[in-house]
């Protein structure tokens, strides 16, 4: 008596090899991916505006959170040395103006000394908001 199982046709097998080299690629695309899509790093709660208008110019960004930290395209900056800093980019530029993010909890104070900063430097401000929905 023969016991021996016979192969017939042909085995059902499903090789993943290539199946980890699609993962690895997927998984590499929404990390390059997830990195690109916020350039605003600092975390802001902006106030809401009904209307508003793309600013298309030279911008430099300056933010402000909610523990009164000041930022210049992502860099910090105390209060006493933003016009320093903004007067070295307005030599760069003449034509520039400052996307001001500021946490809607801020006091409006914090954001006027900004404000001055900015107009004695003669440089336009453009406060950001979100969109009303």
């Amino acid at each position: 008596m023969n016991l021996r199982k016979r192969k017939r046709g042909v085995s059902a097998e499903v090789h993943t090899s290539a199946m980890n080299d699609i993962m690895f690629f997927l998984l590499l695309f929404f990390l390059i991916a997830s990195t690109l899509t916020n350039p605003n790093v600092i975390k802001l709660l902006l106030p809401k505006s009904a209307s508003g208008k793309p600013v298309s110019k030279k911008t430099i960004v300056v933010s402000v959170t909610k523990d009164l930290k000041y930022y210049v395209d992502k860099k910090e900056v105390q209060l006493n040395d933003l016009p320093t800093v903004l007067g070295a980019y307005k030599k760069d530029n003449s034509e520039l103006t400052i996307l001001l993010y500021v946490d809607k909890t801020v006091a409006v104070q914090d954001v006027v000394d900004v404000m001055d900063v900015s107009q004695k430097l003669n440089i336009r401000l453009v406060l950001a908001t979100e969109k009303k929905q």
